[in-house]
């Protein structure tokens, strides 16, 4: 009997990050990947030794509207036949979107050359409970010319420990952010950031550094030199993880590029 070829297949996910501890696993905490682990092994009868790797660890609360994961496995399912066969192995708040066979060194991590998170905040009187748990609420009116003129003196490639935090290690804090802006969409305040990479809480922490700039705490034009010195007490605070969505993924050329858009 000829034995099964092993595949690499690339997921891309949607999901509610609500109630899950973030992507990894956890001891005592439910996570993305295990739920996606369990589900797959379901549907394809196999215990998945490799397991399955995801484009990023995001935090428990953050959400992400595009996530790309990959695994190996012998089955053989068509790739454009996984989102229905496995819809029923996942839960409600995660949803497979598409499937892609790729080649063998494809990694959803180490492949990806960019990554673009969004930040959703908006502000007034009361909270909105059909919000809840997917915008962060400020409840102070919020300054969205001033906010966007800040985000965009943070394009550029830099140093960006300042919004970096406390207690991170990491070797290389220079990142390259091409896009930094502010929109309003239907009531709330939309911090699109765009970069090669991120530092760990980087983009809430220029979330809360634009609504401090929008308070009048920082100045518009302090931002370069913010960045500059690289102290973080100087930036604003990091804000809370339920605001935050992964929105978009890029590959290199012939690396899934076109799928994920």
């Amino acid at each position: 009997m000829t034995e099964r070829r092993e595949r690499n297949i690339a997921l891309r996910l949607r999901y509610d990050g609500s109630a899950y501890h973030g992507w990894q696993f956890q001891q005592n905490a439910l996570s993305l990947q295990e739920v996606l682990e369990t589900a797959l092994r379901r549907l394809t009868g196999e215990e998945l030794p490799r397991g399955v790797f995801g484009c990023s660890r995001t935090d428990a609360g953050v959400h992400a509207r595009t996530y790309v994961a990959n695994f190996q496995t012998r089955c053989t399912i068509p790739a454009d036949r996984f989102p229905a066969a496995l819809r029923p192995f996942l839960p409600p708040d995660l949803s497979l979107v598409a499937a892609l066979d790729v080649p063998e060194d494809f990694h959803a991590r180490f492949s990806c050359v960019g990554k673009e998170y969004v930040y959703r905040i908006y502000g007034g009187k009361a909270p909105d409970p059909f919000l809840y748990h997917r915008a962060h609420y400020y409840p102070y009116p919020l300054d969205i010319e001033k906010m966007d003129t800040a985000a965009r003196l943070i394009c550029g490639k830099r140093d960006f420990k300042v919004f970096m935090a406390t207690g991170s290690i990491v070797k290389d804090t220079c990142r390259n952010v091409w896009d930094c802006r502010v929109e309003e969409r239907d009531g709330v305040a939309e911090i699109t950031i765009s970069a090669d990479g991120f530092l760990y809480n980087m983009v809430r922490i220029i979330a809360g550094t634009l609504v401090a700039v929008s308070d009048g705490k920082i100045v518009v034009d302090e931002i370069p030199e913010l960045i500059e010195r690289g102290d973080r007490t100087k930036a604003g605070v990091t804000l809370p993880p339920h605001g935050l969505y992964l929105n978009r993924i890029w590959y290199a050329s012939g690396e899934a590029s076109e799928w994920i858009r």
